[in-house]
């Protein structure tokens, strides 16, 4: 035994005999390759969940750089302790390569630690400032930046290497900063645990300041005892005890988070449940493998170690049953899980589609589903076009993102585009999508059916509104045209009168200015409260070049009168629109006339046409300055302008008259630089004339 092991079988101080001292040694050997295994499967376990979760915050960075550093600190210890097991004298280069990663991770612990309970306090927003996270990022790789030459000393040490408490190389200066970063990890875990939304997570933080002042207690107390007796002895009863207790509490912290996250969904890693089965699944696996290894070599001397490996791989094959029935228990109650969840989703998504609101119902949906199942992005698409494009899409965006169709009566009628935090969904949250699609489509109707009712209220409402508006406007012509139009002939037969004064003759013509101008007011009035209907069976059409023409040449005078330039530009001849012409007339007459009043002298003033098989677009284009930011919502408003003698009507009687033939305007303005305006007509063509060329 003594041959076997080394200086191990001298290392024992408790045993009062041999076989004692013997079993004793056995014991703790076992005991560390256990404890230091765990710990670094445990660590290199959360490495891969990290791995695989992909969420995008520096608490998850750390959190892996910091498991990563306790990889490196039981994986190196493991890897010596195996090392000095199998060889009667460790290589040298096998103990200085363990050596270096378990010096490295010891090196990083206490800066990533304090780093770690800085990003959490920065994710939980108990940090005021960026200016505060970086001193407390000063205050935690300070020190280690100053350990640099005591780190580089340490690496070069030769042989014995002191693989039980590393830390020790590093001097007192590391060990002070070691107990220090435990107790302000333990003044961060009583902030947590004051301030935590919930009873799991305080228990948890709790729990956690706990083990921190362990730590550092075990820890202060084993470089006390080396300060008073000079040298800690090689491993005997109770230093194994104490080394191992320590071990324990280091490991404790990583299991108590396994089953917070399991269980309470701490840290939003709780969605990635299927990642975390499958990551346990395989160190299992692995274990497993390890312990045939093992057990094949305890068994060789009765059976071959061929032998006793194939029966230990089939061994589990009696357990497949209660593992299957087990399994399938924990997938039901997972599922069910999800679904209860899912529907109680389902509550305040109904509540937002009474609004009647599709556009703030789809955003809510996208942030609701986002934030509950915890997805790095949530697209609700509800176009039926656009969701058949994107199920088409055959590589996606991003290579995490994942379509769900909605369907409604066999039919799609919209897609969730989701991006999860890592690689992929995960079981539970792919069911409660599908759930969650397949309910959709009860509260989007619901939500269509409440806007159209009242979008068709609000246009009763209006055109009831204008229906008052066109009868008043009416009245007010009819009872204003008469007079003024006894006024304006018996001022014209003054003007005939030869005798009358100069002074006089020149009031009246400016008097009948402004009755001509009067009328014209009165006429859009007229204009606006006159709807153009069409017969049924006798629809109006026109040639609309034709008319744009007449438009044109009888404004070109005005045109020239405010020294404006107005180009035309006719691409639509022959082609004919079931709109009449009166209509099309009122709507570019109002378009060219606004067009003229806001183009400066010198400036161009364009009327384009272009047709196609169902439509002829009408184009009116000013270089003027272009519509102010606080008027564009209310254009299309009757009495509304910007014009101190204007009416308000031009646009409105635009926007009517489109609206009765069911054509389409749109505006853009500013046009080119920072100038101008472009509206476009778009006015249906006419299908007798159509189903006539097609015959």
């Amino acid at each position: 035994m003594q041959e076997k092991y080394g200086t191990w079988s001298l290392l024992c101080f408790l045993p009062t005999s041999r076989i004692a001292s013997e079993v004793f040694l056995l014991f703790y050997i076992y005991l560390r390759l256990i404890v230091l295994t765990a710990g670094t499967l445990l660590s290199f376990f959360w490495i891969v969940v990290i791995l695989g979760h992909r969420r995008q915050r520096h608490f998850e960075r750390i959190f892996f750089f910091l498991c990563l550093a306790l990889v490196f600190l039981f994986g190196g210890s493991l890897l010596a302790l195996n090392a000095e097991l199998y060889y009667a004298a460790i290589p040298p280069p096998l103990a200085i390569f363990a050596w270096t990663v378990v010096y490295l991770g010891v090196w990083m612990l206490p800066s990533l630690v304090l780093h770690q309970h800085v990003e959490y306090a920065q994710v939980r927003e108990l940090l005021d400032s960026a200016a505060i996270k970086r001193v407390w990022l000063l205050v935690a790789y300070l020190p280690a930046v100053l350990l640099v030459p005591r780190l580089y000393t340490a690496l070069r040490v030769s042989q014995p290497y002191d693989f039980v408490f590393p830390g020790n190389a590093l001097g007192k200066i590391f060990e002070a900063w070691l107990v220090l970063s435990l107790l302000i990890s333990c003044y961060w875990q009583t902030k947590f645990a004051r301030t935590s939304p919930d009873d799991e997570q305080r228990t948890f933080h709790r729990s956690l300041q706990r083990y921190f002042v362990l730590l550092a207690l075990l820890i202060f107390g084993v470089h006390a005892y080396i300060a008073h007796v000079g040298k800690l002895p090689r491993p005997d009863g109770w230093t194994a005890v104490y080394e191992t207790l320590l071990l324990l509490v280091v490991i404790e912290p990583l299991i108590g988070l396994i089953r917070n996250v399991q269980k309470f969904n701490f840290l939003q890693i709780g969605r990635q449940r299927n990642l975390m089965y499958a990551v346990f699944a395989a160190f299992l696996a692995l274990l497993y493998l390890s312990l045939i290894r093992r057990a094949s070599l305890w068994l060789a001397p009765y059976l071959p170690p061929e032998a006793s490996a194939a029966l230990l791989l089939f061994l589990p094959v009696a357990f497949f049953e209660p593992l299957q029935r087990f399994v399938g228990r924990l997938l039901r109650r997972t599922a069910q899980t999800e679904m209860d969840r899912a529907q109680r989703m389902m509550g305040p998504i109904h509540e937002m589609a009474r609004l009647g609101n599709v556009s703030q119902l789809s955003a809510f949906v996208e942030k609701w589903i986002g934030e509950k199942l915890q997805l790095a992005e949530v697209k609700l698409l509800l176009d039926a076009e656009l969701a058949d494009a994107e199920l088409a899409v055959v590589a996606p965006r991003k290579a995490s993102t994942e379509l769900f169709p909605i369907r409604k009566g066999g039919q799609i009628v919209g897609v969730l585009r989701v991006q999860p935090y890592g690689a992929m969904l995960s079981g539970e949250t792919e069911v409660a999508l599908e759930f969650l699609c397949e309910q959709l489509p009860g509260p989007l109707d619901l939500c269509q059916l409440i806007e159209e009712k009242l979008q068709l209220e609000r246009q009763l409402a209006e055109r009831e509104r204008l229906a008052v508006l066109g009868q008043m406007a009416a009245s007010i012509s009819h009872n204003l045209k008469n007079p003024l139009g006894s006024i304006k002939t018996i001022l014209q037969v003054q003007l005939e009168r030869p005798e009358l004064p100069e002074a006089i003759r020149g009031e009246t013509k400016m008097v009948l200015e402004e009755i001509a101008r009067l009328s014209g007011k009165l006429q859009q009035l007229l204009q606006f409260s006159r709807p153009v209907v069409r017969a049924a069976g006798n629809a109006a059409s026109c040639e609309p070049d034709a008319v744009a023409e007449q438009v044109a040449a009888l404004l070109r005078h005005e045109a020239e009168r405010r020294q404006v330039q107005l180009q035309t530009e006719f691409a639509s001849a022959g082609r004919r629109v079931g709109v009449s012409a009166e209509s099309v007339g009122d709507i570019l007459t109002n378009l060219l006339v606004n067009a003229l009043e806001a183009t400066h002298r010198g400036g161009v003033v364009r009327l384009r046409s272009h047709g196609d098989g169902s439509a002829v677009r009408m184009m009116v284009e000013d270089n003027g300055s272009g519509i102010p930011e606080g008027a564009r919502e209310k254009i299309w408003q009757p009495f509304f302008t910007t014009k101190s003698q204007g009416t308000g009507l031009g646009l409105a009687i635009v926007a009517r008259r489109v609206a009765e033939c069911g054509g389409e305007v749109n505006w853009e303005s500013p046009v080119n630089d920072g100038r101008g305006t472009r509206f476009c007509v778009t006015l249906p063509a006419d299908e007798t004339k159509i189903d006539e060329a097609r015959n």
